[in-house]
């Protein structure tokens, strides 16, 4: 077996978990008006190298639904995942973390949102779909920018 073949690229998903979990429901007079929410949603991603090959990726979402100049809900929930990224190219280790992990995991935050929300007596509550990939693309424009500029 040659050395090209011995050193081919991993990339997997191999665990994925609830990190950090939190609904809350200031007051109960939210159940008595009318339904009619603002919602202020804040998603960020983080990743963290575990070991040589392994790294940690988190998507985490805070949501405050405010109803008639009240607070409604705040979910608040971090979804990670463990992935083993071994033999791959260092340039692409930002997209993989900022883009390509975050696509997978965010279905299970979507999920989890919702249940936590519909749990709480409210509406149901899809988080829109989100193209990390774009996302990438502009913050690294964005970087370039600010790089310039300096």
């Amino acid at each position: 077996m040659s050395e090209e073949q011995q050193v081919q690229p991993q990339l997997a998903l191999e665990r994925i978990y609830t990190k950090d979990i939190s609904f809350e429901v200031p007051g109960a007079q939210v159940f008595t008006k009318q339904w009619q929410p603002e919602l202020n949603i804040n998603l960020s991603s983080a990743a963290e190298k575990i070991d040589p090959t392994h790294f940690e990726v988190s998507l985490k979402v805070v949501v405050q639904a405010d109803n008639d100049n009240e607070t409604a809900f705040i979910v608040d929930i971090t979804q990670s995942g463990i992935f083993l990224i071994d033999n791959v190219e260092e340039d692409r280790l930002p997209y993989i973390l900022g883009a390509y992990c975050p696509n997978i995991l965010f279905p299970f935050l979507r999920e989890a949102v919702n249940d936590l929300v519909t749990k709480g007596s409210f509406p149901q509550l899809l988080l829109t779909p989100i193209n990390f990939d774009a996302e990438f693309e502009a913050n690294m424009q964005r970087a370039q920018a600010v790089e310039g500029q300096a």
